[in-house]
């Protein structure tokens, strides 16, 4: 099949021409007749086969008839994200370039002065975060009555960021007598539910298993310890033939730490979470979809509709605690037939979100071990406060444990030459002076244990051991 058998017009078929496609993916050729007919849409379909063409370019081809109204767009497309929301805008752009449509784009971020202009105006396709859509109607700068299409992209990240009541409110603004389109990577029952109250006889289309990974990325897990994580991370960048990357992490604190310990370790990365402005969001994704930053460190909000050519690999430098998000990450990679390769470290500690993913998926994902680095004999890896402390001296006085080669122990136990400092030290202990608590201290010659803190049991500050030049026999 193509694209010129789906009853689109010149325009349309000349601008995706213009782009280098010919031929629909499956998702397109089922979705596009049934929205080009006006049905009400579930579209089911895993991230990067094309969801977001397959209602663009059917909305385009209804849109060329008609006019807008200033205030009141005649379609509305709502995005979780900012990103998404931008992406949807840019594919508006480049597949309804021979067609005289308007747009606006509602996103947080972003000064209100520009987007009242282009409201004022009248926009044909609205695309919208329900945050900040909701923030231009309570202030009477937009009206919804005049949408004919409905889209609700994204639809069960919609029920996880919490946006369903805002999408309910929304959808109250809106005529009844219009056509609602869903579409989703994954289709759970609340989802499902959902969808009744806003679809009327929708046409249900699926093209793959819900939740199911691309065949062409290939997926393997790392078990390691926590402690362990992001040196195994760097040394999986190093081996691996890394040509650009997205880091996950499930917090965006861990964020801005594993970004600034790749930058420290020479690795060119960036950062990307919800925390920052918008801005510089848009910075950092243009510079990495540009191929200035090498490794993007991100939290979930890059883990859904972002197309970035040729991504070689995805790392999971966290499991994700949601199954379903774990298929949207890996989908950054092997997208439009190139392969690639997606691997997440895993702890013991994450060993039922692991589980959860292996019943996602129906089979366990291939993975081995990371040993820990081999230690030299007698050397203890460095950690926290006892870094500094290295055991090694503790092995020296050999000969001081052999009480043999000891005639005379009065010399040991004289402590004239111990309790008679030549100066008295400034600091004191309970009231007293070093000096004078070293007279009370316990004397032994017994060997005590070093801990990560020198003792200051004896004198010499080293659990009581004496020095072997005081056991050697004085000259007679």
């Amino acid at each position: 099949m193509k694209f010129s058998d789906l009853e689109l017009g010149d325009e349309i078929l000349r601008a995706v021409s213009d782009a280098g496609y010919d031929t629909p993916t499956p998702i397109q050729a089922k979705a596009i007749p049934y929205v080009l007919m006006n049905r009400d849409l579930l579209g089911c379909a895993q991230t990067g086969t094309g969801k977001t063409a397959s209602f663009t370019l059917p909305m385009i081809e209804i849109l060329a008839h008609g006019r807008a109204r200033a205030r009141m767009p005649r379609s509305l497309i709502l995005e979780p994200t900012r990103e998404l929301a931008a992406q949807v805008a840019e594919q508006f752009k480049t597949y309804g370039k021979y067609h005289k449509l308007t747009m606006a784009l509602l996103i947080g971020g972003v000064s209100f002065v520009e987007q009242n202009k282009a409201l004022d105006r009248g926009v044909d396709v609205l695309i919208a975060t329900p945050g900040r859509l909701m923030d231009h109607a309570e202030r009477g700068k937009v009206l919804l009555r005049d949408v004919k299409t409905l889209v609700i992209d994204e639809a069960d990240r919609m029920l996880d960021m919490g946006f369903i009541p805002d999408v309910e409110k929304i959808v109250s603004l809106l005529p009844a007598m219009r056509q609602t389109l869903f579409f989703s990577a994954t289709m759970p029952d609340e989802i499902r539910r959902l969808s009744k109250k806003f679809l009327s006889n929708p046409k249900e289309v699926s093209v793959d298993p819900p939740a199911t990974a691309a065949q062409t990325v290939t997926q393997s897990i790392v078990h390691t310890q926590t402690r362990d994580k992001r040196r195994v991370l760097r040394g999986l960048i190093k081996s691996e033939a890394v040509a650009n990357a997205l880091i996950f992490c499930n917090r965006k604190r861990d964020v801005g730490i594993l970004h600034r310990f790749l930058q420290r370790h020479g690795f060119n990365a960036g950062a990307l979470h919800g925390d920052m402005d918008q801005y510089s969001r848009t910075q950092t994704l243009d510079l990495f979809k540009a191929g200035g930053i090498d490794l993007l460190v991100c939290s979930d909000v890059a883990a859904r509709g972002l197309d970035i050519p040729a991504m070689s690999h995805v790392f999971n430098f966290d499991v994700p605690t949601h199954a379903e998000d774990y298929i949207h990450r890996i989908g950054r990679t092997g997208r439009a037939g190139l392969s690639g390769r997606a691997i997440t470290l895993a702890t013991p500690e994450d060993r039922r979100y692991v589980d959860n993913l292996t019943k996602l998926l129906g089979k366990p994902i291939p993975g081995h071990e990371e040993k820990p680095p081999v230690q030299r004999e007698g050397s203890t890896e460095p950690s926290g406060n006892n870094a500094a402390v290295s055991p090694a001296p503790a092995a020296a006085p050999a000969t001081v444990e052999t009480p043999a080669t000891v005639e005379t122990p009065a010399t040991v136990e004289t402590p004239a030459t111990v309790e008679t400092p030549a100066r008295r030290t400034r600091g004191r202990r309970n009231g007293q002076s070093r000096a004078t608590a070293s007279k009370t201290a316990p004397q032994s010659t017994q060997r005590r244990p070093l801990s990560g803190m020198p003792d200051d049991d004896g004198p010499f500050g080293q659990g009581g051991q004496v020095p072997a030049f005081l056991l050697r026999e004085p000259p007679k």
